[in-house]
Formats: structure tokens, sequence, C-alpha cells
């Protein structure tokens, strides 16, 4: 009987091509993500730590100006932080996009997989039973000449 050759496996090889492609593009955007977030952290940490100065300067005596100083200087850094949510935001909703991508190019790569496995098992069948077809006519051709010489 004839080797196994399954007729979508340029398909299938194709889909796999696509799918590792995706889960690359996909980690990609996790790692951008991940640095965001510690961007956003490094930011939010600036800003607790300027607001706890001024508190303590303010509870020492503070001057009009520097007091202004640091109000603007809280205000820049709401606004980097307002920036830095946008952008983690942004990618977050990247991230999640390629992530339906990625479990779609999934879906369409297993159903190709279960195709194949199919063939496959529906081959071993068959081969199974053209070995056992050959087995019986060896068995009846042995047993006719036995026959035959008795």
């Amino acid at each position: 009987m004839k080797k196994f050759k399954f007729s979508l496996d340029s398909v299938l090889s194709y889909k796999q091509q696509v799918l590792d492609a995706l889960q690359g593009e996909h980690a990609a955007l996790l790692a951008q993500v991940r640095a965001q977030e510690e961007v956003l952290d490094a930011v939010w940490k600036e800003y607790r730590d300027c607001d706890d100065e001024y508190r303590q300067r303010k509870a020492e005596g503070i001057t009009i100006g520097d007091a202004l100083f640091y109000q603007n200087g809280l205000r820049v850094l709401e606004q980097d932080i307002q920036r830095e949510t946008d952008k983690l935001e942004a990618l977050r909703r990247k991230e999640e996009k390629k992530r339906r991508e990625v479990v779609d190019a999934k879906i369409d790569t297993s159903s190709i997989e279960k195709l194949k496995e199919h063939k496959l098992e529906d081959y071993h069948k068959a081969v199974q039973k053209a070995e056992e077809a050959l087995i019986d006519e060896f068995v009846s051709s042995a047993r006719a000449r036995a026959s035959i010489g008795a």
C-alpha cells in the first residue's frame, strides 16, 4: 500500500507558520505592555516621592515660591501619569486584539491537525485491513494447495 500523504499538508504548514508569527507578535506586545507598566509604576513612584517631600516641607514651613514649584511639579507628573496610562491602555488593546488573532489561528490550525489525525487513522485502518486480506488470501491459497496435494 502506498505511503500516507495528507492533501492539506501545505495548508497546515502555512497555518502553522501564521500561528507562529502571530504568537511572536503577541509575545512582543506582551513585553511592551510589561515595559509600559514599569514606566507607569516609575512615574507613580516619582509622583508619590514628590508629594511626600512636598508634605514634609509644608509641615516644616515652606515659601510660596517653593510651594508653587512643588504644585507645578505634581501637575506635570499627573499629566505624565495620564499620558503613560493612555499608552498602557492602547498597548493592552493591541495585545488583546493580537491574542484573539492567535486564538483564531490556533483554532484553524487545530481543526486541520484533527482532520489529519482522522485521515491518518483511516489510513492505518485501511493498511490493517489490506494486511488482513493478504493474510486471509495466503491462508486460503495454502489450504487450497494442501487440499489439492492430499
